[in-house]
């Protein structure tokens, strides 16, 4: 990297420090402790919501797994994972986020003990906090050293990147709280949005002679193949990442684990000043998740037509990319806008692992009756532990094959349970604490033996539906034989009232057909193209 990139990206990166700041100070703070710092005040508007939302989810380990799997699958069946993601969104919007919201809860969790038990919530939480540490902020810091180090041909030891990006990542979230995280993905969200749209954009240049409708075209007419959307193999006989039949099965729960029911994700929807503008964020969000394909599964396809990259793993395939298209000048505000995703992911991961350990294990087990300000200290604590532990297993990570697939094999070990009683626990009153408790259990043993012990020619993806479906049976079993008395269930029902107003937003059914129509056309387009 030249000196005038490294000074842009010092600049930029500077940039939105500053303002993450300035606008933070300006915003209503609320008179609890921990509600401003754990959930922003409530105080977020949709555009933060939407913004935060889009920035927690987007980040290295989307733009450089996904996009090395669709190079990897030779195909274009990886769109599956945002296409999806859309349609969970809509059930977080219409479904999960009313039932949240009317009961006031800063973790996900907290519905579970309202719902079960407190020892349900204690486990599900337990469950979080295990695939934040093992899963989910090692893979950030991992995937962003590497696409730092490979766009910038930096001589830079890993450990080294994975640390500065975990120390600067975690003076947001430590120390700023949900506002400062919300505000700065929002800030990174622009920046992001607009250099990730323009490496596809530049790479179909360079593909066409510096014509972007005839790189277009080359898409379109040279081995359209590449643009599969419906498939089990790819047109060398190989089994591509995501076969068609998994988009019935694991593929939408995974899908409504991660956008429904994640308190990572869902603490910015739980953070909104009302119904309405959380609804607003969430559907937004999912609209914008159809524009995702174009940064994170288009580049891959265009590098199958640049046979000159030089790619020795998947993985590297959008580094590799963006080196070949991007302008000296640019690479340092390019890189500014992807530490900044880097960040935001780490950021909220923390921020949300620190909610759930200093809320419920330090206040329900560790000290009862800890004010709200040694709640916060706790929260701020157990985050510096972690980011530590995150920097030190990041470089480990770099002996697989695809990190994508490992991310989303291994989060199904913690996902499957937690989906089940979520949605079990919403649609249904009768099931007791007891079989939630043994439907974890099973969920969480069953998709484990999958993981370590996989059946030939069955894909992951079923194992996951195999063994969520295995869960869901055994709590409706344990519902039938044991069902809770009626003065539970009305326990149960009772409702402190809503700290936000929960009038929904009128067009939110309206937006969610829209998103869903178009959709089902993007698939249509592709499949027509690619036959």
């Amino acid at each position: 990297m030249n000196t005038i990139s490294l000074v842009s990206f010092v600049i930029a990166t500077g940039a939105v420090a500053f303002f993450t700041f300035f606008i933070v100070s300006k915003m209503k703070k609320s008179d609890s402790a921990t509600e401003e710092y754990f959930t922003g005040g409530r105080a977020l508007a949709w555009p933060v919501v939407a913004g935060s939302l889009l920035l927690t989810n987007l980040s290295t380990e989307q733009l450089v797994g996904l996009n090395g799997d669709v190079f990897g699958d030779k195909a274009l069946v990886g769109i599956a994972w945002e296409a999806l993601a859309a349609f969970a969104m809509i059930a977080t919007a219409m479904l999960f986020l009313p039932t949240y919201l009317a009961s006031g809860f800063t973790t996900t969790p907290a519905f579970l003990e309202k719902r079960f038990d407190k020892m349900t919530r204690s486990m599900v939480s337990g469950l979080f906090l295990f695939g934040y540490v093992s899963v989910l902020l090692p893979v950030v810091l991992y995937t962003g050293s590497l696409a730092l180090i490979t766009m910038f041909d930096l001589n830079i030891s890993l450990w080294v990147v994975a640390a500065a990006i975990g120390l600067l990542g975690s003076s947001y979230a430590i120390f700023g709280g949900l506002k400062s995280v919300a505000v700065s993905d929002t800030l990174n969200g622009i920046g992001l949005l607009i250099g990730g749209l323009m490496i596809p954009i530049l790479a179909l240049m360079s593909l066409g002679g510096g014509s972007f409708f005839d790189g277009l075209t080359i898409l379109g007419t040279d081995k359209p193949e590449y643009l599969r959307v419906f498939t089990q193999e790819n047109f060398e006989g190989k089994q591509v990442s995501v076969p068609w039949p998994t988009l019935l099965t694991g593929m939408m729960f995974i899908q409504i684990f991660y956008w429904s029911t994640n308190q990572v994700i869902v603490q910015r929807a739980m953070a909104a000043k009302s119904l309405a503008e959380g609804q607003k964020g969430v559907l937004f969000a999912s609209a914008m998740k159809l524009v995702g394909p174009l940064m994170l599964c288009l580049p891959g396809i265009i590098a199958l037509h640049m046979p000159d990259l030089e790619i020795e793993k998947q993985d590297q395939v959008y580094g590799a990319v963006v080196r070949h298209v991007l302008p000296d000048w640019s690479l340092g505000l390019f890189a500014a806008v992807l530490m900044g995703s880097i960040l935001s992911s780490f950021n909220s991961a923390l921020n949300s692992a620190s909610t759930l350990f200093s809320l419920q294990f330090y206040k329900g087990y560790m000290n009862e009756n800890a004010t709200e300000i040694e709640i916060v200290s706790t929260g701020k604590k157990f985050g510096i532990i972690l980011a530590i532990a995150s920097i030190i297993i990041a470089p480990l990570l770099a002996q697989l094959d695809s990190i994508f697939q490992y991310l989303q094999k291994v989060n199904g070990i913690y996902s499957v349970p937690i989906i089940a009683i979520f949605l079990l626990g919403i649609l249904t009153k009768h099931i007791p604490a007891l079989g939630a408790k043994i439907g974890m259990i099973v969920g969480f043993v069953s998709y484990a033996y999958f993981v370590f012990f996989p059946i030939e020619n069955l894909h992951w993806l079923h194992m996951y539906f195999i063994s969520f479906t295995w869960s869901i049976m055994v709590m409706l079993l344990v519902g039938y034989l044991k069902p809770k008395s009626q003065k539970e269930i009305e326990i149960s029902d009772e409702r402190d009232p809503a700290p936000v107003d929960m009038t929904p937003w009128p067009k939110a059914k309206e937006a969610s057909i829209v998103i869903v129509a178009v959709t089902i056309l993007i698939y249509v387009l592709l499949s027509s193209i690619s036959a």
